[in-house]
């Protein structure tokens, strides 16, 4: 355990950022018995949100907005924490403890939170400034996507990412004619196991989605204003009335490199330590933005997560209402659903892995196990969720795991190891 000091019981705290990392800090926080001035300061309009599901089922939904909220204004107001909305911080003066927001006002804080998540990352190409062409990160995003969805459309998704795949799966499903490009050679390529890839493109092309791999976009066309059609590298073209650019996501640092914080070089996330310290002892950095020393990976790391973004927020309000830390271990967890398929990942696989196949990766109910050398280092499963709880235990810092050789013999199942650990 390591000593990192404690807020004092008035100290005044600010969380810039309303996502959820700002959002369970801040509850958290409260729930530790800080009883100081709590406020958080986002750009977005309305109450903090959730975002998995925009990407799922919030597409075919007609309910509105409040659907996702995490919590009401009832809960903010009982909680004494205070919410402001469409509001953008400008500028932030380390030696003053202080933030400048976009209508001119000042904040001061004793300790700032820098919750800043992630943009959509720009298709650097012709055509993108087109009526039709669309990203999805916000609620805005979402809602604006759901009404072009709401008549048959050809469909292009630029990425075959978790979001691109997600909303190819809700599309298609609604009537639509899908077409996803995709650079790499699979989908979700960063993300899963070959097995993995394989099964999900075969579950896509089985709905009628068309997949392009290993293709790139050249140029978007259009007439009136309005787009028509995605022109690939080899100048095939798709009819397109609406474009979706899913192709990852950029952290928020402007206002952390312009105050001196450091930026990591590697992941671009807001450089901290084990403990979720900035290099302004006055200033933490939680979720997408920020790139901490991880013990599931060899080098910094920078998650795009619902866990990662809750367990850093939790383990941040403890920090700051104990005074002690041991430094951020939980392991990394990640969930989609497709279809009649979800996808449960646990811990951080590598490119250079080998891989042990748990059951038969076409019958829809599989696992594959990530080894770097002996080492087990993630676990991915389809319709497996036993295999997934059983990974997170595992896969936890200190306990013995399975090596390739006990994953290969014939009945080898990650409960029974558990269990035997």
């Amino acid at each position: 355990m390591t000593t990192t000091g404690t807020l004092a019981p008035g100290a005044s705290v600010v969380v810039v950022g309303t996502g959820q990392a700002g959002f369970q800090f801040a509850a958290s926080l409260r729930d530790a018995g800080h009883t100081g001035p709590l406020t958080l300061v986002g750009d977005e309009p309305g109450l903090p949100y959730q975002r998995p599901p925009l990407s799922k089922a919030y597409l075919g939904a007609t309910a509105d907005g409040s659907a996702v909220l995490l919590r009401t204004e009832a809960f903010y107001t009982s909680r004494d924490i205070r919410v402001r909305p469409r509001t953008r911080v400008s500028a932030l003066d380390t030696a003053a403890r202080r933030l400048e927001l976009s209508g001119g006002e000042r904040l001061h804080y004793d300790h700032l939170v820098l919750a800043t998540g992630t943009r959509a990352r720009p298709l650097p190409v012709p055509g993108t400034d087109l009526a039709g062409v669309a990203v999805l990160r916000t609620l805005t995003d979402a809602d604006s996507l759901r009404v072009a969805l709401a008549e048959p459309r050809d469909v292009v998704i630029i990425g075959g990412g978790f979001i691109g795949m997600e909303v190819a799966a809700a599309a298609v499903v609604r009537g639509h004619r899908v077409t996803v490009v995709e650079s790499l050679d699979r989908p979700m390529a960063r993300a899963v196991a070959p097995a993995i890839s394989g099964y999900l493109t075969e579950l896509h092309r089985s709905h009628g989605v068309r997949l392009l791999l290993g293709r790139a976009v050249r140029e978007l066309h259009g007439s009136s204003g309005a787009v028509r059609s995605v022109e690939l590298d080899d100048g095939e073209k798709i009819d397109a009335d609406l474009v979706l650019i899913g192709i990852g996501a950029l952290p928020n640092t402007d206002l952390a490199a312009e105050a001196g914080l450091g930026v990591c070089p590697v992941t671009g996330g807001i450089e901290v330590d084990e403990h979720l310290r900035t290099s302004d002892p006055h200033i933490s950095a939680i979720g997408d933005c920020a790139s901490y020393p991880s013990v599931h990976a060899p080098g910094p790391t920078r998650l795009e997560s619902v866990q990662n973004a809750v367990d850093h927020a939790r383990h941040l309000a403890a920090r700051l209402t104990t005074g002690v830390s041991a430094g951020y271990r939980s392991v990394p967890w990640f969930w989609t659903h497709q279809y009649d398929a979800k996808l449960q990942i646990a811990g951080l696989g590598t490119p250079g892995d080998d891989h042990v196949l748990l059951g038969d990766d076409t019958s829809g109910s599989f696992s594959v196990l990530r080894f770097s050398g002996d080492r087990l280092v993630a676990v991915e499963s389809v319709n497996k969720p036993s295999d997934h709880m059983a990974a997170r235990k595992i896969l936890a810092p200190g306990g013995r795991r399975p090596e390739p050789t006990d994953a290969r013999q014939d009945g080898f199942e990650l409960r029974t190891f558990l269990r035997g650990r």
